[in-house]
C-alpha cells in the first residue's frame, strides 16, 4: 500500500504504510517498578479539560499576548516597515501557526503512543503507554478547541514536523518510537511550553499550557527510563544508528520554526523572512532553548558520545547537557492545581 492523502467531507485524511511488531506479554509480572510508579502517578494525574480549563475566557488572536521581541522577524527592516494593523494581523497568524503545529504534533504523539502499547515488550511499559494515549487524546482535544474556537483558523503541518512524525510512525522498532517521540518531540514540546507559560499574558493559554506540561514531563521520563538500560547493552553499530537519528531529528526540529507558511500566506518575502528568522540572535537563542530538555535526556539515555557532542556543539546546544532532568525539575508548586486568573 502506498501513502495516500484524500479529502473527505472537508477533512484531510492521510494513510501511512507502517509495519508494526505486536508483542503479547502473558506473564503480567511487575518487572519495572520505576515505570509502574510512573503509571500510578499518571493515572492519578488525569484531568478533564471541560472541568479544568476556563473556556469562557475571551481570546483576541491579534492582541499582544507575548513580548514583541519573540516575533521571528522582530528587529528586521521588514518588521519595521509594517503598520500597526499589519503587526496585529501578523500576531494572529504567528499565534495560529504555532498552536497549529502543537496540535499536529500532539496527534503524532497520540498515534505513536498507541503504537507503543502494542509493541513494547514488558507489561509496565504497556500500562504507562496506555495512559499516554489518554493524555495525547486530551492534548489534541484542547489544542483543537483553543485553535478553532478562539482563533477560528489553522495552518497545515509544517514539512519539517511532518517528515519527523513519518519517520517515527513508520519505524517498526519500539525503541526508535520512544527515542523519536518521547525524547525528541516531547522534549522539545516541553521546553516550548515552558517558554510559553512564562511569557504569555493570555490566561486560558497559560492554564492550558500548564496542565499539558505536567503530562509532557512524565512522557519524557517514560522515554528515559525505558531506554537508558536498553542502550547500555546495544551493539556499537546499532547505537550509532540511534545517534544519527537523534541528530537528524534535531536538525528537522531546528528548521521547524522558520514560519514559511505564515510568510507565504501574508505575501511577505519568504526567503528573506526565513533567513532572518534563522540567523537573528533572538531567534537563534529561542531555538537553542528548545533543546534544553532534549540534551540532558539524550545524555541520560547514553547517546551523547564524543561524536554526538561535536555535532551538538555545532548546533549550539551542547551546553544544555548539565540542565535539570525534565521530570525531576517539576516541583510541588508545579504539581499543585493552578488557580484561575
Amino acid at each position: 500500500m502506498v501513502d495516500e492523502t484524500r479529502a473527505t467531507e472537508g477533512m484531510t485524511i492521510e494513510h501511512l504504510d507502517c509495519r508494526l511488531d505486536v508483542t503479547y506479554n502473558w506473564g503480567y509480572e511487575m518487572t519495572r517498578k520505576d515505570l509502574r510508579d510512573l503509571y500510578t502517578k499518571a493515572t492519578r494525574s488525569q484531568w478533564i479539560s471541560e472541568d479544568t480549563l476556563p473556556w469562557s475566557i475571551s481570546v483576541d488572536p491579534q492582541k499582544a499576548s507575548f513580548p514583541e521581541e519573540l516575533f521571528p522577524i522582530y528587529g528586521s527592516d521588514i518588521y519595521a516597515r509594517l503598520s500597526e494593523k499589519e503587526k496585529e494581523v501578523l500576531r494572529g497568524e504567528v499565534g495560529s501557526w504555532m498552536i497549529s503545529q502543537f496540535l499536529h504534533g500532539e496527534q503524532g504523539a497520540l498515534l505513536a503512543a498507541s503504537q507503543l502499547v502494542t509493541s513494547v515488550p514488558d507489561t509496565d511499559s504497556k500500562y504507562y503507554a496506555a495512559t499516554q494515549v489518554m493524555d495525547e487524546a486530551r492534548h489534541v482535544e484542547v489544542y483543537d478547541r483553543y485553535l478553532h474556537q478562539k482563533f477560528g483558523w489553522s495552518y497545515p503541518i509544517s514539512i519539517h514536523l511532518k517528515k519527523l512524525l513519518d519517520l517515527i510512525l513508520k519505524d517498526s522498532r519500539w525503541d526508535m518510537k520512544l527515542l523519536g517521540m518521547q525524547i525528541m518531540v516531547e522534549g522539545l514540546a516541553l521546553a516550548a511550553f515552558g517558554m510559553i507559560r512564562q511569557s504569555t499574558t493570555e490566561p486560558l493559554l497559560a492554564r492550558l499550557t500548564h496542565y499539558v506540561m505536567l503530562d509532557e514531563a512524565r512522557h519524557v521520563a517514560y522515554g528515559v527510563l525505558s531506554l537508558r538500560d536498553y542502550y547500555s547493552d546495544m551493539k556499537e553499530s546499532e547505537r550509532l544508528e540511534r545517534e544519527d537519528f537523534v541528530y537528524e531529528a534535531a536538525v528537522l526540529m531546528r528548521d521547524r520554526f522558520l514560519f514559511e507558511q505564515v510568510w507565504e500566506k501574508l505575501g511577505m518575502p519568504v526567503e528573506e523572512c526565513k533567513q532572518y528568522a534563522l540567523t537573528s540572535e533572538s531567534q537563534r537563542m529561542f531555538r537553542q532553548m528548545l533543546f534544553s530538555k532534549i540534551v540532558p535526556a539524550v545524555k541520560r539515555c547514553g547517546l551523547l558520545s564524543p561524536r554526538q557532542r561535536a555535532r551538538f556543539e555545532e548546533l549550539g546546544i551542547l551546553h544544555f547537557e548539565a540542565a535539570e532532568d525534565p521530570f525531576e525539575a517539576l516541583d510541588e508548586r508545579d504539581l499543585a492545581p493552578l488557580a484561575v486568573s
